[in-house]
């Protein structure tokens, strides 16, 4: 069993301001036993989403606040330069290539364009897949079928691409695979919604320690239908932009904005 962090989560959304997305949570889980909205009395709640929920919500309405559960998260609003930082911590990002920065041309502020020919951006390690629960997420906009988005760099056979395109018809995919079992050898997780249309997408990969789920513009667009026992050891940094191997067909041609890693269910 993972163990889910004893803090105060009230960005649901993991937007970084509680506002009413926040409060449709609590509106949508009224009266159940809902932990994610369990707020209240903070920091534990009191294991039925309830007034005393609500109470804790509205008295940070409006508010930006610190998500702890926030690992990493890159805005890509740089003008200029080879890094990106890190908002939260130390895991800057080397730019590799030339791509360009355009600091007017994000959905969220600025965002990175890459060429789809040897532009990538290189991290330093994040989190390990097998460890327990997390959720990632970034705006795109281009990209065409076969491409990937994020990527581990090291691992063993297709386990390592966290969030993609499928190469038939740039639908949003995972290879995030389980462990084999037997003979039973997991497969990648593909939605049959579009990403590669050209107009800014919201998506999003998350892991619940049991299954895998996709999201495009805060819908569900995937989910595994049998439980996993874990995903694959991974405990390398990461590729934003390509694949683990650098392989040519598989660079991002494209926008990207706002990459953000949480070590929890975060519903993008």
């Amino acid at each position: 069993m993972y163990e889910v962090p004893v803090v105060l989560i009230l960005d649901f959304n993991g937007d970084g301001i509680v506002e009413i997305d926040d409060l449709l949570l609590i509106i949508e889980s009224w009266g159940q036993d809902n932990s994610m909205a369990d707020i209240g009395p903070a920091p534990w709640g009191d294991g039925i989403v309830d007034a005393a929920d609500l109470e804790v919500l509205m008295s940070y309405w409006g508010k930006e606040v610190i998500d702890p559960t926030l690992v990493a998260h890159w805005p890509l609003d740089e003008t200029e330069g080879m890094f990106a930082a890190d908002s939260v911590g130390d895991n800057d990002a080397f730019i590799v290539g030339d791509a360009t920065w355009q600091p007017d041309g994000g959905q969220l502020g600025g965002a990175l364009q890459l060429d789809g020919v040897d532009d990538y951006v290189i991290t330093s390690f994040v989190l390990n897949p097998q460890e327990g629960p997390f959720s990632v997420s970034a705006w795109i906009k281009g990209g065409s079928p076969g491409k990937v988005i994020i990527s581990q760099m090291d691992g063993i056979d297709s386990g390592e691409t966290w969030l993609c395109t499928d190469p038939f018809n740039g639908c949003l995919m995972t290879a995030l695979v389980s462990p084999p079992i037997g003979r039973f050898i997991a497969q990648p997780l593909v939605s049959n919604h579009i990403v590669t249309d050209d107009v800014w997408h919201h998506i999003g990969f998350v892991w619940d320690g049991s299954y895998r789920t996709l999201y495009v513009d805060g819908l569900e667009v995937a989910k595994d239908a049998n439980p996993f026992i874990s995903l694959k050891d991974s405990d390398g940094g990461l590729y934003i932009g390509v694949n683990k191997n650098l392989d040519t067909d598989t660079y991002f041609s494209g926008l990207i904005d706002d990459v953000r890693i949480y070590n929890r269910v975060v519903i993008p």
